[in-house]
């Protein structure tokens, strides 16, 4: 049986949380914080945690602090900053501080559905180190191709290529990219 991807949603406002949680619907369970000593705590306790939606304007520890502290300790929990602050230098902080993605209250809420399946596909795939696109499904473990049932063991610069290829759709790299990131410098 699958299990329920679990969110926890850090927010201050009691309302705001339990709006979240009814953009979102019941295909999610959900843990609650009320400010970033209350995240770090639940997440001391909890490995099961998919996705952490926080606002920034928390009491005691913000929502700055809490991705730093995060971060630091090497997780790569995705974040999504759900916040009112909308100026670029706040969107600079919240990026370069470790958040995988920001929006400004209030929140179009086809928008947030959308980022929210975005980030988690993003990270059940970096889990998993598998990646479906159609039928085909490659194995980043065992750099294999496996297609109607057949499976095909593949070159490893070629399966890199192919793999970095598809796990971004649409997204355009120069030859130089490619050749840092698959061949390296040397």
């Amino acid at each position: 049986m699958n299990e329920k991807p679990k969110i926890l949603i850090a927010d201050d406002s009691e309302i705001n949380r339990a709006l979240l949680k009814e953009i979102l619907g019941d295909g999610y369970d959900y843990l609650e914080a009320e400010d970033g000593a209350a995240a770090v705590e639940l997440m001391r306790q909890r490995t099961d945690i998919s996705l952490l939606l926080l606002d920034l304007m928390m009491p005691g520890m913000d929502g700055f602090e809490l991705i730093r502290q995060l971060r630091e300790s090497g997780s790569t929990l995705p974040i999504l900053l759900v916040t009112a602050r909308e100026t670029l230098a706040d969107k600079e902080r919240g990026f370069t501080a470790g958040a995988d993605d920001y929006m400004v209250k209030p929140v179009e809420v086809e928008e947030l559905l959308l980022r929210v399946r975005a980030l988690l596909r993003r990270a059940r795939m970096i889990s998993q180190r598998k990646l479906t696109v159609g039928t085909p499904r490659l194995d980043y473990d065992t750099l294999t191709l496996t297609q109607n049932g057949e499976e095909e063991i593949l070159p490893q610069k070629e399966f890199f290529l192919l793999y970095k290829l598809l796990s971004y759709p649409g997204h355009i790299y120069t030859r130089q990219q490619l050749m840092d990131e698959i061949w390296g410098l040397e």
